[in-house]
């Protein structure tokens, strides 16, 4: 699977470390920053992992920052995409599987690495299975209307 990750300048350690985890996995990742700790926005960072899914780039993203959140509500702002904040293995495997989230966030200042890599593992080891494809289909609805 082609992962997108980005992460700001806070969750750059956590981006490193889980970005070598996926390809352990035997993802292919593409990274979209920040490099080197360098000071990165989050919503810069968050609007290009989700515009790569977006466009079909890549099939899935992870996005870090402090707490996960700016970076959840920044890919959110895009049209269909679903991005979900999950800082337990439980809440990452739903995202998928109750959600069609493409993208996953987590905050690097309120998990660790080993909790991260973990979330990942769960959220990337399950498909979406139209489990709830209703609610999802509301959910693209509300978008739909909301835009036009």
């Amino acid at each position: 699977m082609k992962i997108a990750i980005g992460a700001d300048h806070n969750g750059y350690d956590m981006k490193e470390a889980v970005k070598y985890h996926v390809e352990q996995l035997g993802h292919e990742v593409e990274d979209f920053g920040c490099d080197y700790c360098t000071e990165a926005d989050y919503p810069d960072v968050a609007l290009e992992v989700g515009k790569s899914i977006q466009k079909g780039n890549n099939e899935r993203g992870i996005l870090i920052c402090g707490t996960g959140i700016g970076v959840a509500i920044t890919a959110n702002k895009l049209n269909g995409i679903r991005a979900a904040l999950a800082h337990d293995f439980y809440s990452a495997e739903r995202a998928q599987l109750s959600n069609n989230a493409q993208i996953l966030t987590m905050g690097a200042q309120i998990i660790g690495i080993e909790v991260a890599k973990k979330n990942v593992e769960a959220y990337l080891n399950v498909s979406w299975q139209g489990g709830s494809q209703r609610k999802v289909d509301k959910i693209d609805k509300i978008e739909v209307q909301e835009n036009t």
